[in-house]
């Protein structure tokens, strides 16, 4: 049986998920350029555009199907802290980096707690543990 809190991080897991995707997405699709360009505005070499968009773009579609969800949820903490040290603090708080924050404490709280419902991550734990069952 599944608790609330199960549910309640599923929901977590994937509307997370579903953000940092279409942000991804939007930036391939307009092309880096541009948002390489914005990186070396704010002092962030321009580089990172492309490994920041990646990362949004693959673990957003890995959080939603609950793949690797720690270890992407841990990567985007840091790439919501940038954002919140470059821009956000400048914006202030409403209007400004509330949504950034609430993004990097939902990613915290996935690197923390996880989230094996309907999950692969779920899936492959079970099937472990069956085939440890197996063996034992």
């Amino acid at each position: 049986m599944k608790t609330n809190q199960e549910i309640g991080t599923l929901f977590v897991r994937v509307i997370l998920g579903i953000i940092f995707f279409l942000h991804g997405l939007q930036a391939y699709q307009g092309g880096l350029g541009g948002t390489a360009a914005f990186f070396g505005q704010i002092g962030v070499p321009e580089f990172m555009a492309y490994i920041v968009k990646t990362i949004e773009l693959v673990g957003g579609i890995a959080l939603i199907l609950g793949l690797g969800t720690r270890l992407f949820a841990a990567l985007f903490v840091p790439i919501m802290a940038v954002a919140i040290i470059t821009v956000g603090f400048a914006r202030g708080f409403v209007g400004g980096y509330e949504f950034e924050l609430s993004l990097m404490v939902m990613a915290l709280y996935l690197t923390l707690s996880g989230s094996k419902m309907l999950s692969i991550d779920g899936l492959l734990k079970q099937q472990q543990q069956s085939n440890e069952a197996k063996f034992h």
